[in-house]
C-alpha cells in the first residue's frame, strides 16, 4: 500500500469506534493514564534505517505523553515461566546474526527499575512471576523504543513470555496489567502480527494470506473480540500460515489485554512486507 493511500484509508477508518489522530487522542486531553501499544518492530535493521516504519515509530513518540516507566513484552524473550527483568542498569542485547557492523555498535542506556518489575511481580496473581536479574533489552525492546524516546531518559523492563503458557493464559496475566497504566506505565507488545519468516520474500510484497489475516485481525480488534484472537487457532489456514510458532503474536495479546473501558483505537505502520511480515501497529489509550 502507498502511503498516500494509507493516509486516505486511515481518514476513512473513522468510525463508531471514534478511531483518532493521536495528536487529539493523548497530549490535550492525557489525565495520567498511559496507553498500551502493539508494534510491529520487523528487521532489526528498522533501528538503523530511515524507513516509512522508524518515521511512524519516531513521530508517535513525540506525541505521547512521557511515562513513569515503559515495560516491553518482546517476542525475543521466551523462558521456562514467568519472569520480569529487575536489572538497574539494563545491557543493549544484539541478538541477531549476519548484520552491519554499526548494529552491533548500538547501545539504548535507558536505565531499568528495580522497583517497577517488583510492582509488576506484586501485581501478578494469576501465576508467580520470577525475577531476573541478568537480562537487559533485547532488539524487539531497543529498535523500537530508540525512535520512540531517543534520549533514553524513561526506565524500561521486560516482562518475559512464558513459552509453556496457553494464550489464555498471556491474555488473562495482562488484564492484571492493566491498572498499572493509570499509574504512568506504558505497556508496549512488540512482534509481529504475521510472521512466517521460513516463506519470507526479500521484496516489498505480501502474500494473499498475509493480506487476509492482518485485515481479519484489524477487524476483530474494531469488534473489541479479543477472545477471537485469543483462540486463533480456529482462525482458518490464513492464520495458521501466518503463526507458524506464537512468539511474535502473543506480544499483541498483552497489548489487548492491558485495554481499559473507553479506550480509543489508533493504528498506525498499516502494511504487509517481505510477503510474509505484517507491520500493522496500533496504541490503546
Amino acid at each position: 500500500m502507498h502511503r498516500r493511500q494509507f493516509i486516505q484509508n486511515s481518514l476513512m477508518a473513522m468510525t463508531a469506534l471514534q478511531l483518532k489522530d493521536l495528536t487529539e487522542l493523548l497530549p490535550t486531553g492525557y489525565d495520567g493514564v498511559m496507553p498500551a501499544m502493539f508494534v510491529g518492530h520487523g528487521s532489526p535493521m528498522n533501528a538503523i534505517e530511515e524507513n516509512a516504519f522508524s518515521n511512524e515509530w519516531e513521530r508517535i513518540g513525540k506525541q505521547l505523553p512521557l511515562p513513569q516507566a515503559i515495560l516491553c513484552v518482546s517476542a525475543h524473550w521466551m523462558t521456562n515461566g514467568t519472569k520480569v527483568a529487575m536489572t538497574d542498569k539494563p545491557e543493549t542485547i544484539h541478538d541477531f546474526y549476519g548484520f552491519p557492523e554499526e548494529m552491533y555498535r548500538i547501545n539504548y542506556p535507558a536505565p531499568g527499575s528495580p522497583a517497577w518489575a517488583l510492582t509488576v511481580k506484586d501485581t501478578v496473581q494469576t501465576v508467580s512471576v520470577q525475577e531476573d536479574h541478568d537480562w537487559g533489552l533485547d532488539h524487539g525492546s531497543w529498535s523500537v523504543l530508540k525512535k520512540m524516546f531517543p534520549e533514553a531518559n524513561v526506565p524500561v523492563f521486560q516482562l518475559s513470555l512464558d513459552a509453556k503458557a496457553s494464550p489464555e493464559q498471556h491474555y488473562a496475566l495482562a488484564r492484571e496489567l492493566s491498572g498499572l497504566r493509570e499509574r504512568g506505565l506504558l505497556i508496549v507488545g512488540s512482534g509481529n502480527i504475521v510472521h512466517n519468516l521460513r516463506m519470507a520474500q526479500w521484496n516489498d510484497s505480501a502474500y494473499d494470506w498475509t493480506i487476509e489475516f492482518d485485515e481479519q485481525v484489524k477487524e476483530l480488534i474494531n469488534k473489541g473480540d479479543h477472545q477471537s484472537l485469543v483462540a486463533f487457532r480456529k482462525l482458518g489456514r490464513a492464520a495458521d500460515l501466518s503463526i507458524p510458532t506464537t512468539e511474535h503474536y502473543l506480544p499483541m495479546l498483552y497489548a489487548l489485554g492491558a485495554s481499559l473501558p473507553g479506550d480509543d483505537l489508533f493504528y498506525f505502520n498499516e502494511k504487509n512486507t517481505m510477503g510474509s511480515v505484517s507491520m500493522r501497529s496500533f496504541v490503546l489509550g
